[in-house]
């Protein structure tokens, strides 16, 4: 069960030479453990278990840590740390270090360490490493996101449920909505900007889940509101409150998610019509939304692609359009981190964080994820298999075949290793656990052999098997009622004597 679940974060604290804090409990070096309890509800909670090892630098990393720019210490620094999914190196620089520019007091490498600046006292330095540890493992903001199904409403942050929920895959939509083909004749290279823009984060994300990718370009297609003409800027405006009613109707036209076993993401890129052009989204102020996109939780984003108009009126139509993809997918990668809840705001401003770069995010943040997804897998496990239990309580009779006990067993043995190994600081491997029980506990509950009969009450037998055997059964009840009678009348009359 959840409530059992202990994270365990193996962490290497190196002090490079000047930065060792006075007052340290004993000389380097010495383990120590910092344990903080995340509660979920009145029966969830889980430990998180920082098992720090305090350390000098080697010669190695002290020649790594002398680069000019912290990204160069940090892609020095990469080969000689410890690369296991989960665990995390900071090192720790003298106060008067150039290494960090002026104010940054940490600075986050886009891989598993971290830099961070000499704070004087060993308190001092332990209350900034863990808000860096946080940050680069787990929250107990990310982790309610993760147990959102358990956690009391009110005490959700707003955010929580607008991540997508674990699954073993996802399906990646995205579609060119042309609703005026007469006037924009529109070309997009989705192939060539998948390859180069989507290709490098979702080979990344591969660790976390299967996805595939797909487009289609969609003619004639209009959003359900008609948006607002402004004079002053002579152009069209949507507002924020006007946003929710233009999913549905596009969406009766996107067709995908309906024949999908996995969460489908749709990315929209919407050409606005002649008539309406310029079309920009304002945002809740009145404000122009400066992406001119806007995202909707769990299923995905949209962006208006205004055409410039033509300046001469006697231009042919259709105008042909190139789209700039590198712009689009920036806008597109941006709202695909928002729906995987990687998003980086509310962070201290001496927090310099490193761009991921083309990968789209950085080791420690996939990390974020997968502890994340395991702790959502054990969850969903734990709610399936006493799901399928409290069904097959209530049905009596109930055939419960080898093959589907093997699958029940198989998930709870899988829960247990997962559960183990996140106790062990092993992230990877607990995570695939988690990922084979979430796979055996729902073949399991949709066996179909059970699927009819957990469909199939009582009073629905009675009411197949009354009208076969009641037409039957008539004539058998008199034949037996006649017998007793005559069998009874037979015992009355006196044996005749010769």
């Amino acid at each position: 069960r959840p409530r059992q679940v202990r994270l365990v974060v193996p962490i290497a604290v190196a002090f490079s030479p000047g930065s060792v804090p006075g007052d340290l409990p004993r000389p380097l070096p010495f383990r120590d453990v910092q344990e903080m309890e995340i509660t979920v509800n009145l029966r969830t909670s889980v430990t998180s278990h920082y098992e720090m090892v305090y350390r000098g630098t080697t010669a190695q990393e002290e020649a790594a840590l002398a680069a000019a720019t912290a990204r160069e210490a940090d892609a020095a620094l990469r080969p000689l740390q410890d690369v296991s999914m989960g665990s995390l190196t900071m090192y720790v620089v003298p106060e008067t270090s150039s290494l960090l520019p002026q104010g940054i007091s940490v600075y986050v490498g886009k891989h598993r360490s971290a830099l961070v600046r000499a704070g004087g006292s060993l308190a001092a330095l332990q209350a900034r490493l863990q808000q860096v540890t946080q940050l680069m493992s787990f929250t107990a903001t990310s982790m309610a996101a993760a147990l959102s199904d358990r956690v009391p409403d009110g005490r959700l942050s707003p955010d929580a449920r607008r991540y997508l929920k674990s699954s073993l895959g996802y399906e990646i939509t995205f579609s060119l909505l042309n609703p005026d083909p007469k006037s924009h004749a529109v070309d997009w290279d989705i192939e060539g900007a998948v390859n180069c823009y989507v290709k490098p984060v979702l080979d990344k994300l591969s660790l976390v889940a299967n996805f595939s990718v797909d487009s289609q370009i969609l003619y004639y297609a209009v959003l359900g509101v008609t948006p607002r003409y402004d004079k002053e800027s002579s152009s069209f405006l949507l507002s924020t409150h006007s946003l929710p009613h233009v999913i549905n109707p596009v969406e009766a036209r996107l067709g995908s998610s309906a024949a999908s076993l996995y969460p489908v993401l749709n990315f929209l890129l919407y050409v606005p019509e002649r008539s309406h052009s310029p079309l920009y989204i304002q945002d809740k102020d009145g404000a122009p939304v400066s992406t001119n996109a806007f995202h909707s939780p769990r299923w995905g984003g949209i962006m208006v692609y205004n055409v410039e108009a033509s300046a001469s009126p006697q231009a042919s139509l259709p105008l042909h359009v190139d789209v700039d993809m590198a712009r689009v997918m920036e806008v597109f990668l941006a709202q695909l981190r928002l729906l995987f809840g990687l998003s980086r705001e509310e962070l201290p401003a001496e927090f310099l964080l490193e761009s991921p770069g083309n990968e789209g995010l950085a080791d420690w943040e996939l990390d974020h994820l997968l502890w994340a997804h395991t702790v959502e897998n054990i969850a969903t496990v734990s709610t399936t298999l006493t799901s399928l239990a409290q069904l097959l309580d209530k049905i009596g009779n109930i055939v419960i075949k080898d093959d589907v006990a093997s699958e029940v067993y198989r998930a709870v043995a899988s829960v247990q290793s997962a559960v183990a190994k996140l106790g062990k600081g092993h992230l990877y491997s607990a995570f695939q656990a988690s990922k084979e029980a979430v796979t055996s506990s729902e073949r399991a509950f949709f066996d179909p052999s059970l699927l009819h009969l957990l469909y199939f009450p009582d009073d629905q037998k009675f009411a197949i098997y009354i009208p076969l055997f009641l037409p039957m059964a008539v004539p058998i009840l008199l034949s037996l009622a006649k017998i007793v009678r005559e069998t009874r009348q037979r015992k009355k009359e006196p044996t005749k004597m010769d």
